[in-house]
């Protein structure tokens, strides 16, 4: 969700992970979660700072708004057998959620997909974050009060 592209998105865990084991092998299993979550947040923005300068430079030049390629794995029916509508909904859900995150400041979206789609507790998002307890608490607080404003009961 945060780099809204699937195949970044992939790019990014990858390289997140690939620094984890490079620089903190030895470290317990324990230190491993927050340290990855660290690293994961610090390529996050690595990449929107890229991605900033990107943009600058496709404007001038004409950005390639190609089509993409069809991927195979999309095409093949869906093994859980739901049914067009349900998948619609799913997706459609997704999308509302994924754009509303998108639109909170960056801290309380990290607070969010730390807490919530991450299942982080409160003090080792505050150590991911790098900041306290408190202010882990008050960004997802404000988060968790954003998105219900936006979002409301989705039973569409």
């Amino acid at each position: 969700m945060a780099a809204g592209n699937k195949d970044d998105a992939l790019d990014i865990l990858q390289d997140a992970m690939m620094k984890l084991v490079q620089k903190y092998a030895e470290r317990t299993p324990e230190e491993w979660g927050p340290l990855f979550h660290t690293i994961l947040q610090s390529r996050i923005r690595d990449y929107y700072r890229k991605n900033r300068v990107r943009n600058r430079f496709r404007v001038w030049f004409g950005g390639g708004d190609g089509d993409d390629p069809v991927d195979p794995i999309q095409t093949l029916p869906d093994p859980f057998d739901r049914g067009p509508d349900r998948e619609l909904d799913s997706m459609r859900g997704m999308d509302r959620l994924a754009e509303a995150v998108r639109e909170l400041p960056l801290r309380q979206q990290q607070a969010f997909m730390l807490r919530a789609l991450e299942g982080l507790d409160v003090a080792d998002t505050a150590r991911t974050m790098r900041c306290s307890e408190g202010s882990v608490k008050t960004h997802y607080s404000r988060a968790i009060h954003v998105l219900r404003e936006k979002l409301g009961d989705y039973n569409e």
